[in-house]
């Protein structure tokens, strides 16, 4: 794993390559062990590199055989063997042992259409000399970020934005809109970005940049099918043919020339990742978990129970509230973004617990559910549904209490009670939207809690009803599932939990996750199944457990979905919060940045305090003001420190032209 950086256009070729080395100690977290950069007259392009195949010769930037192309690329094609086999045959010659200088040849051989031959996760940027042409690429689902701006006629891109503060005149604001995507669905809509005028390359897009035009197109989208085109409907056929792309994927994943780890949540994606492992490579296996001092967040039983169960080398380590509000800061500095909730701040913990054992290189369970209906939001929906059909019931709601034994405030509702909060657009079923309407109606009442200001520059902008009026073409004639997996897949999915739970929490401290569910050809394959093959009634990944039934303890196999969570109310009132948190939620603090309203976060955390009817909303409130106020001081304000000669990383590799 890498990270990458540079420009294209005006530049100032004697600043060039200072201005690409600090861009580059920025982001040195993402690849601490090489660094390299090209830079020309029209170009600069450079890497950090965390080197995990071919540690001794893959050094970036990378040039095919005439010196035409060059590349940076930040991630792994796990299919590059069988890729480099062809171009062979095909008469490419290659330096290097690495997938970075295939995709190269690839690229060569193909063009754009070579990104549809990779199997991988990535962002990539090649500069062609004789085109005079940038190509940036982002894989699939967007695993790898992949960021840009235009400053001054001259285009800028990196991994994390945080290089963009090294860039010369580059100065940072916050967007009123996308201030409001983010409150409403926890993520901007893709290309936005929490920054005006900064943004991402959408997942499965890439771009072609040169003196005449900016161009941008989708070379994968997320397939889904039409009831009565479903490809399976037999449980026990999709659970076979399931199998065999999932153990393919996971022998790709297991390509690396250092040791390769697991994470074990004690769920049952994370245990049939693990079980795939030890199929393909029965050697010992690492495996690493997160634990919480406050028991109604702790999985721990059941991350024993699986590491006994698989006989595998296994590490965990317990998260305090104490721990995550001590952390918080430097997890908004990595996730660059707003948060709703603390939930990355384990992760990252958990990450750096890998990396001083000396680990670089983790699989995990991401992808299984979104992919095969494992969230209770799919649950709910098909309830709704149901119930919508008889909106009078007084036992249809009753329904919901099943979905949240772990929240009392549901699972001790009367039927009216439940009708009240999970009432809102009940009859609405053709929305394509409708699965979410609920969650992101309440998210968004966090909007009341901004500035006067604020308010004013999102005007009439409304995210939901934008968002919908999109979709209404693109997703009428599917299936409930169908639907609600699409919003979760390119919303909640790509841009928030392989973002700031994923990517950012692992290259924080320099480890890599690979996500076998999230295979190309395994998210192809789900997309098409029957919907009651992943929700079978209200049993989630119906087809997962069927193909387990046997290989698992019982007690992952039919444990009750329970999310993944943190503790918020508790650690953001308490006496020890850092003081830094203190002063980010201080009236003066508040009214100097001027996003939200001082009296209303007065009131929110007056209420926060005392305990006295705190909801998840109000939760979520708290999490977004305390990370936005950090962001704007860290991105905004700059607070930061500069950088100074001391810290500037070495550049292994120097291409001057």
């Amino acid at each position: 794993m890498c990270g990458i950086a540079g420009f294209y256009g005006n530049i100032n070729k004697e600043q060039s390559l200072p201005t690409l080395q600090r861009m580059l100690t920025r982001i040195k977290h993402r690849g601490p062990d090489q660094s390299g950069v090209y830079v020309s007259s029209k170009v600069g392009i450079g890497s950090v590199r965390l080197s995990v195949i071919d540690l001794s010769s893959g050094t970036m930037p990378i040039s095919n055989q005439d010196d035409s192309l060059w590349i940076v690329f930040n991630g792994e094609i796990f299919n590059y063997i069988e890729l480099k086999e062809d171009l062979i045959q095909k008469k490419h010659v290659f330096k290097t042992h690495s997938d970075t200088e295939v995709i190269l040849h690839l690229f060569e051989e193909y063009g754009p259409e070579c990104l549809k031959k990779l199997n991988g996760q990535f962002a990539i940027a090649i500069w062609d000399k004789n085109k005079e042409e940038l190509f940036l690429a982002r894989d699939r689902v967007g695993i790898r970020p992949l960021f840009y701006t235009n400053v001054n006629d001259t285009f800028v891109f990196a991994s994390e934005i945080k290089s963009f503060l090294e860039y010369p005149e580059i100065n940072l604001q916050f967007s009123g809109k996308a201030l409001s995507e983010y409150v409403t669905f926890w993520t901007a809509l893709s290309p936005n970005t929490v920054f005006e005028d900064v943004f991402e390359v959408p997942p499965g897009t890439y771009m072609l940049i040169n003196s005449e035009k900016i161009t941008s197109k989708n070379y994968w989208e997320l397939p889904i099918v039409k009831p009565g085109e479903y490809s399976y409907t037999n449980i026990e056929e999709a659970a076979k043919a399931f199998e065999d792309i999932f153990l393919d994927s996971i022998k790709l994943r297991l390509r690396a020339d250092v040791p390769v780890a697991a994470y074990l949540s004690g769920g049952i994606d994370s245990s049939i990742t693990t079980s795939f492992i030890k199929q393909v490579s029965p050697e010992k296996l690492r495996t690493f978990s997160i634990g919480f001092t406050e028991k109604d967040f702790d999985e721990s039983a059941y991350q024993n129970i699986a590491a006994s169960y698989f006989s595998t080398e296994h590490s965990s380590v317990t998260c305090s509230e104490k721990d995550i509000s001590n952390h918080f800061k430097e997890v908004v500095w990595f996730t660059e973004a707003p948060l709703l909730r603390t939930a990355p701040t384990p992760m990252c913990l958990l990450s750096k617990s890998v990396r001083d054992q000396n680990i670089k290189v983790v699989i995990t369970g991401e992808g299984a559910d979104e992919l095969l209906g494992g969230y209770n939001i799919f649950k709910e929906t098909k309830i709704k549904h149901f119930w919508a059909k008889d909106p009078q019931s007084k036992y249809r709601p009753l329904l919901l209490k099943r979905l949240y034994p772990y929240l009392p405030q549901i699972s001790n509702s009367s039927s009216n009670m439940l009708k009240m909060f999970f009432g809102y657009k009940l009859n609405e079923t053709e929305s394509p939207i409708y699965s979410h309407l609920l969650r992101w109606h309440n998210t968004s009442r966090i909007k009341n809690y901004f500035s006067e200001t604020i308010k004013e520059n999102i005007k009439d902008y409304t995210p939901i009803e934008d968002l919908e009026n999109q979709l209404e073409s693109k997703l009428n004639g599917y299936d409930y599932l169908t639907k609600a997996q699409w919003l979760e897949i390119h919303l909640f999915m790509s841009g928030y939990l392989l973002s700031s739970q994923g990517d950012r929490m692992g290259m924080a401290n320099s480890i890599e996750g690979r996500y076998p569910f999230l295979d190309h050809r395994v998210i192809e394959f789900c997309m098409t199944l029957h919907p009651d093959l992943k929700l079978h009634g209200l049993n989630e990944k119906y087809l997962l457990k069927k193909m387990m039934a046997g290989r698992l303890p019982e007690e992952i196999l039919n444990r009750s979905k329970q999310a993944y969570r943190a503790p918020i109310r508790s650690l953001f009132v308490s006496e020890e919060l850092p003081e830094y948190l203190k002063t980010m939620l201080s009236e003066d603090c508040i009214a100097e940045f001027g996003i939200f309203n001082v009296e209303h976060v007065k009131t929110l955390h007056a209420k926060i305090t005392t305990n006295k009817g705190v909801s998840e909303i109000d939760n979520m409130a708290i999490t977004a003001i305390l990370s936005i106020q950090i962001l704007y001081d860290l991105f905004v304000k700059r607070t930061i420190p500069n950088l100074t000669e001391s810290d500037l990383i070495t550049l292994d590799k120097i291409i001057i032209e």
